[in-house]
């Protein structure tokens, strides 16, 4: 079969198409056969040498994919060939909490991840995907969704009437607006295209700022919250906007820390936290359990991810550009079925 590898701190550059054997499968093993990735910013991460958990060889990158089974494993119970899966951003973390054990393997980080033709899995690694959703959709799921749900729900807890900020339009944010506003949760985000923001209106978000045009950002969000602050912000930029983000919270608020676009570390006043009575709460992915539950949801709500742009198989490179240009809406997919070629 034909698959991509990287080693990480290799750049873009680095990403090569080669020929992998496919595994033998073990009895609780399911093969399947892969219709399209997702990138995510973690992504790019591990191109640059930049994320925290990578080994020293190469390896298929992406966690993000889709396919339909093709076989399975003597043993195997819970799917059948012909079943539409996803696979779970950690194959270990089944439910509850995290912990160094269920979340010491990631796909495509110090692990083969998705972006091959086959991928060979234990069953207990993979979701059924909503009847709803096409291929190229569900790949969307698995770090981003999963990601958002967690963030405002899990760990989050918020409930309909609470408010959060998200910040930036990529594929977390804008996942978190749609299901925000399903939810029926007052919506906040910030871009520096107007463009964008038009967009984020026209998805349901109740106020967008542009933060080139509006630097103090966070005086506008307490200002459209009546001085309170946003019960939850989905803080995605670190270094850069932290110290804003834990301003924009109300007393007793949280902010859900997923990423550091703007690299992380920098200085944070302890008593912005302490007087505010606010938390920082780190959020690593999610469990099965969490996807499943994802699931359930856009079934009810009968919601459809945003996709910005499909790339072919033998784009994958120009895919990780245009990830890294940041001119995307939303997620980057890249096509690996027949028909995509």
């Amino acid at each position: 079969m034909q698959a991509y590898q990287i080693k990480a701190g290799q750049q873009i550059a680095g990403l090569e198409l080669v020929q992998r054997s496919i595994p033998t499968l073990a009895a609780h093993d399911v093969q399947v056969r892969v219709h399209a990735v997702s990138l995510n910013y973690r992504d790019l991460m591990i191109a640059e040498g930049t994320y925290l958990r990578t080994g020293d060889a190469s390896v298929i990158p992406c966690s993000d994919g889709a396919g339909e089974v093709m076989a399975i494993g003597s043993a195997v119970s819970r799917f059948r060939v012909g079943d539409r899966v996803a696979a779970s951003f950690f194959p270990n973390w089944m439910h509850g909490e995290p912990t160094p054990q269920n979340t010491g393997r990631s796909l495509g980080g110090s692990y083969d991840g998705m972006l091959a033709e086959e991928v060979v899995l234990h069953e207990d690694a993979w979701v059924a995907i909503p009847e709803h959703l096409s291929h190229v959709e569900a790949a969307t799921i698995p770090c981003a969704g999963v990601t958002a749900w967690n963030s405002l729900f899990v760990e989050g807890g918020l409930r309909p009437g609470d408010s959060v900020l998200l910040l930036g339009t990529g594929g977390v944010s804008v996942w978190a607006l749609q299901l925000a506003k399903a939810a029926g949760l007052r919506v906040i985000i910030t871009s520096s295209s107007d463009e964008k923001l038009d967009r984020a209106r026209e998805l349901g978000a109740d106020a967008a700022i542009n933060y080139t045009t509006t630097p103090e950002w966070q005086d506008e969000v307490l200002r459209l919250t009546a001085g309170r602050g946003v019960d939850l912000v989905l803080e995605v930029g670190g270094r850069g906007t932290l110290a804003r983000s834990v301003a924009s919270a109300r007393m007793g608020g949280t902010l859900a820390i997923i990423g550091g676009l703007s690299g992380f570390g920098g200085a944070l006043d302890p008593l912005a936290l302490i007087g505010g009575a606010k938390r920082l709460s780190g959020i690593f992915v999610g469990s099965r359990r969490m996807f499943e539950d994802l699931n359930r949801f856009l079934i009810v709500a009968e919601i459809h991810p945003v996709v910005d742009r499909v790339f072919h198989f033998q784009q994958a490179t120009d895919a990780y550009n245009y990830l890294k240009s940041s001119g995307h809406f939303g997620k980057v997919v890249i096509d690996v079925s027949q028909q995509g070629r």
